[in-house]
């Protein structure tokens, strides 16, 4: 019974390891997206050229931040 209590703990560990990993990896081209997608509405609301560009900058410093915070609370953890 406690072999069995044992691997479910296991497994649950393993669980949430995967699902940090899956943040840290969908973190900076997700960031790019969304300023990607803001970028180009502002674009053509606002007849100018450059907003994309700036928006897909934007989301991935977004991105950068998010996977900082990630891996500070990932690091605390393991202390």
């Amino acid at each position: 019974m406690a072999d069995e209590s044992r691997r479910k703990s296991s497994r649950i560990q393993s669980y949430a390891k995967v699902e940090a990993m899956v943040q840290i990896a969908l973190s900076i081209p997700s960031g790019c997206f969304v300023g990607w997608l803001v970028g180009a509405w502002l674009d053509r609301h606002y007849h100018a050229d450059w907003m994309t560009i700036t928006g897909i900058f934007v989301g991935a410093a977004g991105g950068v931040a998010q996977l900082i915070a990630i891996a500070k609370r990932y690091m605390k953890d393991d202390r």
